[in-house]
């Protein structure tokens, strides 16, 4: 009795590991589609939903009680021919350009204070100055609002006080309501950002340092040449956020000034809000939704190109 051994030929062997690949391939890619369908489905109901219909909406005069007829672009051609617009939008890059980098400079100051190992009951220090973060950002501009009064304030019973300054009105005053709200947000958010850039310097080695002062270098040079460096990726996020949070500024305007004294407080969210909700003007508030939404994403590419460039020339 004879038997034989079946031998497959090679390029029937070949084919057949293709199609093992391509059912393999397959797979994966359901079990894939299988791990992402529940934030594809959380995402196209909050984000990819609401974003086409607001678009959609932009080109209409829809109105909060009824609906509208279909107008083009013609809302946009009418927010950039209206010079309430204007105001809005330059008291939305002042802030952000004013705010971004200085709540940058105090939470990396505070963040470089609070690493040093000899002193005494950091812990205790870096939970305070974390806390103003964890307050309700309505809670806190309430508190702000009765500590400014001009008839019932501490801070200008204090400036009376000392300082001999009369009616004292930081909010109620067209020169000093922006910049006010500026530093409450400051003092409001950079604990976060310090707590960012503490983590930040923690993964800096010591080494680096050790090394550099045996070489004679100063706090300055030190800092200059090893801290800042190591600390890229960390100014990287802090900056990015903290741009795109400024542009959102909306919760402290409405309770500390509404947006006076004479619009100098006013802001594009807060125009999206009383154009929507105080006259009714759907269309026109998503028209306006729409252009921070493209002054957030050129952003947000403006970022992405930077970092991108600088992690090839880390990489040459």
């Amino acid at each position: 009795m004879s038997t034989s051994l079946h031998i497959p030929s090679a390029q029937g062997a070949g084919q057949e590991i293709k199609e093992n690949k391509k059912t393999l391939s397959k797979r994966n890619v359901r079990i894939g589609l299988a791990f992402v369908a529940p934030a594809l489905i959380v995402l196209t109901i909050f984000v990819f939903y609401p974003t086409v219909k607001t678009f959609i909406t932009s080109l209409t005069t829809d109105r909060i009680n009824r609906s509208g007829r279909f107008v083009g672009f013609e809302n946009y051609t009418k927010l950039f021919t209206n010079a309430d617009f204007w105001i809005d939008f330059r008291n939305t890059v002042i802030y952000a350009v004013v705010y971004a980098p200085l709540v940058v400079i105090v939470a990396l100051a505070f963040a470089l204070l609070l690493n040093r190992k000899d002193i005494k009951g950091v812990g205790f220090f870096r939970t305070c100055l974390f806390m103003p973060f964890i307050i309700s950002l309505t809670v806190a501009s309430i508190a702000w609002s009765f500590l400014l009064s001009p008839s019932l304030g501490l801070i200008p019973y204090w400036a009376n006080q000392y300082f001999g300054i009369e009616h004292l009105d930081l909010l109620g005053t067209k020169s000093t309501a922006l910049a006010t709200i500026i530093l409450i947000t400051v003092w409001k958010n950079f604990g976060y950002f310090m707590v960012i850039f503490l983590a930040g310097l923690q993964g800096i080695s010591a080494e680096l340092y050790e090394a550099a002062s045996l070489d004679g270098a100063n706090a300055w040079q030190r800092f200059l040449h090893i801290t800042l460096p190591g600390l890229r990726p960390t100014f990287n996020y802090v900056v990015i956020f903290g741009l795109i949070g400024s542009f959102q500024v909306f919760d402290q305007v409405f309770i500390l000034t509404s947006g006076g004294p004479d619009r100098s407080t006013e802001t594009i969210v807060y125009r999206i809000y009383t154009e929507a909700f105080g006259n009714g003007k759907l269309g026109y508030a998503s028209a306006l939704s729409y252009i921070l939404l493209i002054m957030t994403l050129i952003l947000g590419i403006v970022q992405l190109v930077s970092n991108s460039k600088h992690e090839k020339e880390e990489i040459g």
